[in-house]
């Protein structure tokens, strides 16, 4: 069987609590509790009070208190010394029982009021003795106390969407073509034209989204960057480009109507 020291060290580590947590719910000193759990009964009043706090001790902890008390008893009361018993009425029939005819008389006044004084000293006494609290707590838990306290939590910000890049695109024509280019250039079916003519020169237009209308494949594209293949077969070609989000798109799209360059 395991100690009396032992026993309430374990049962509170268990539950995960410390001398200060203990402290707050048996109204016993701390330093009191640890002269329990390491069995230095001698730092204690006394037997008496030494069973009063380890019977609450245990009973805080969900332990036996009576076991608890028996062990001490056993093994580290001083046979010598005598437990303070409360004042109790005698029963009918006891010893106290006051025979008739026997001449005995009862207590005096002087001797009750005695007795509630001594009654009255042993209770301040012990309110003394488990009033308060010590700041210092339990060594071994009190780091683990500072790093586990709640801190708020700072909620961030929500971040802004970033925004899409522009798209570019940049048409030059061939050197070696046999005849010019005429493109034409908008932000989509029914929207007013950025570009109309002949690609005379390198030309470049950034925006979010482009329809480029070829009269014939005799340039160059290029969109962000990047050739674009236009194709080798005669006629007009048309082809649109967006950017919604970081990735570029781009097809090839029905040519309405091909370019008219005056």
């Amino acid at each position: 069987m395991p100690s009396i020291g032992d026993s309430l060290r374990e049962a509170r580590m268990r539950q995960r609590l410390d001398i200060a947590d203990v402290e707050v719910k048996t109204k016993i000193r701390a330093k009191y509790l640890r002269a329990l759990e390491n069995e230095e009964f001698d730092r204690l009043p006394g037997g008496t009070f030494a069973k009063t706090f380890l019977r609450t001790y245990a009973e805080v902890l969900g332990l036996d208190p009576h076991l608890l008390v028996e062990e001490y008893r056993a093994h580290h009361e001083d046979p010598g010394e005598t437990e303070i018993q409360p004042f109790a009425a005698p029963q009918p029939g006891g010893v106290g029982e006051r025979r008739s005819g026997s001449g005995r008389r009862p207590p005096g006044r002087g001797v009750l009021i005695g007795a509630a004084v001594v009654a009255l000293i042993a209770f301040l006494l012990v309110l003394g003795l488990t009033g308060g609290s010590e700041k210092t707590g339990d060594p071994a838990t009190e780091g683990t106390q500072a790093t586990t306290g709640t801190t708020p939590v700072r909620q961030r910000p929500p971040r802004p969407r970033p925004t899409p890049a522009p798209v570019t695109v940049r048409l030059t024509p061939q050197p070696d073509a046999a005849s010019q280019t005429c493109a034409y250039i908008d932000s989509g079916a029914g929207t007013k034209p950025v570009f109309q003519g002949i690609v005379e020169k390198p030309l470049t237009r950034r925006g979010k989204k482009f329809r480029i209308v070829l009269g014939n494949r005799s340039v160059r594209l290029v969109v962000n960057g990047k050739p674009v293949d236009v194709g080798t077969e005669a006629g007009p070609a048309a082809f649109e480009f967006s950017r919604p989000g970081r990735a570029l798109r781009g097809k090839p799209v029905p040519v309405d109507a091909p370019p008219v360059c005056e």
